[in-house]
């Protein structure tokens, strides 16, 4: 059994389970942190793609019985199938530009330094939109929760997220924060931005695991153990985010966050300009 091997699969299964409801882009730091541990390769990729599970699988079990109860009732409920349809508009912008500029994307942005970019206009909006929050004396007062959105809330909050699709974004970042920048309470956006989450990543997931099963990598051995251990390292720390980020919101903003990205941003740009470190 690989030691080394074991230990990087917990740091990314801890990085994605921390990162993947904060406003600090889960994506760009799996890219940043598999620089460093080197473990960026095809089966770097093919773990990330995995592990992902893991941190879904917090958010389906911490809603469960909201979930429960849409899947139960979806046929004689009303409020479940608006709630589902809800979902599937905000679901498809993305999903569909994904698919169209996936692969250009990937190519040319899914690197340390287009990341760290993106990490710090990402901070830079944040605090534009807390601004906002701040001077706005109206929201959409009528929207207590996400079952009050309406059918164009959800677009909208779609739209915004497609920013997610370049890498140092975030998804909760740009879900949320559209959200706020839309009119929407902070903690109605970032309970939709949980929800949001199944379809699209899950769906994005599964995407990518098809193309896995047309161009295998092996998982057996110790890298079979080591996805389980990035898998439940992602699922718990995910968990414990997600509990922390619902009592957060409800009193706090996503200033402290926007300081972070600029931080890890401009030490990820410092390292690069003067060689202390050879991100790929």
């Amino acid at each position: 059994m690989d030691p080394i091997l074991l230990l990087k699969a917990l740091i990314l299964g801890v990085v994605e389970g921390l990162t993947e409801f904060l406003p600090v882009s889960s994506t760009g730091h799996l890219i940043l942190v598999g620089d460093l541990l080197n473990f960026n390769d095809e089966r770097g990729k093919a773990f990330e793609i995995i592990i992902q599970f893991g941190a879904i699988l917090a958010v389906c079990w911490e809603f469960r019985e909201k979930l429960l109860h849409v899947a139960l009732s979806l046929r004689s409920s009303a409020n479940s199938r608006r709630f589902v349809l809800l979902l599937l508009i905000a679901s498809a912008p993305a999903m569909s530009l994904g698919l169209l500029l996936g692969k250009q994307i990937k190519s040319l942005l899914f690197s340390p330094i287009p990341v760290a970019s993106a990490l710090i206009v990402g901070a830079l909006v944040i605090f534009w939109a807390e601004r906002r929050q701040e001077k706005k004396t109206i929201t959409h007062s009528h929207i207590q929760s996400v079952d009050d959105l309406t059918y164009l809330d959800a677009l909208k909050v779609g739209i915004a997220q497609c920013a997610a699709l370049i890498p140092g974004t975030s998804r909760s970042g740009a879900t949320i924060i559209g959200g706020m920048l839309f009119g929407l309470p902070r903690v109605v956006a970032t309970e939709f931005s949980f929800f949001l989450a199944i379809p699209v990543i899950g769906g994005a997931t599964a995407y990518e695991l098809l193309k896995l099963w047309n161009n295998p990598v092996s998982i057996s051995g110790d890298f079979g153990i080591a996805i389980a251990l990035g898998f439940v390292a992602a699922f718990i720390s995910a968990f414990i985010c997600v509990r922390w980020l619902i009592h957060y919101v409800a009193h706090h903003n996503f200033i402290p966050f926007a300081w972070y990205r600029i931080i890890f941003g401009l030490l990820v740009l410092v390292t690069s300009y003067t060689g202390l470190i050879a991100w790929s």
